[in-house]
């Protein structure tokens, strides 16, 4: 998100050579830059405890594609906090173990999502009510229900092939 308006006084912020950060919003009264930010969320990746399966959800005010549970996170919350109640808020299930994978920028909603494989006990779905459905997918077939190259293609295929923040190709 990008500030036009000071966003603690309202005046109108002009563009200012802020180092190497170059022309950045300023706001002449207050003295100060506003730097773009994005909204942290998170994403998650839940494989049963066994590693066979992916719970995949629907949520038709998203898309009519299956996709991962994901979130914000809370003023105040950790991302680890986050990813245990988004997962137990949106489908009911236990997480028992996560792993961070890597951070996936999603400029179209000024988001940057905090990718978590998260292992979780297989059990009987609980939807909240922004949930419409879930099901559990073969992991290699998981691959071909979510949308080619979207973040959470991209999750489940960078923890197949291992790679992690700390584990970059």
């Amino acid at each position: 998100m990008t500030f036009e308006y000071c966003p603690l006084c309202g005046e109108k912020l002009f563009p200012k050579v802020c180092g190497d950060e170059g022309e950045i919003p300023y706001c002449g009264s207050c003295k100060r830059p506003f730097f773009p930010f994005s909204y942290p969320c998170v994403i998650c990746l839940c494989i049963t405890e066994d590693g066979s399966e992916i719970a995949l959800i629907r949520q038709s005010y998203v898309s009519n594609n299956f996709v991962n549970v994901a979130g914000y996170i809370k003023h105040g919350e950790s991302a680890e906090d986050t990813v245990v109640r988004e997962v137990k808020e949106e489908i009911g299930l236990d997480v028992t173990s996560f792993k961070f994978i890597k951070t996936y920028p999603y400029p179209k909603k000024s988001n940057l999502m905090l990718g978590f494989a998260c292992k979780v006990k297989k059990a009987d779905f609980v939807f909240s009510c922004e949930v419409e459905s879930a099901e559990w997918f073969p992991v290699k077939y998981a691959q071909q229900i979510l949308r080619y190259d979207s973040i959470g293609w991209n999750l489940l295929n960078d923890y197949l092939h291992g790679l992690t923040s700390d584990n970059k190709e």
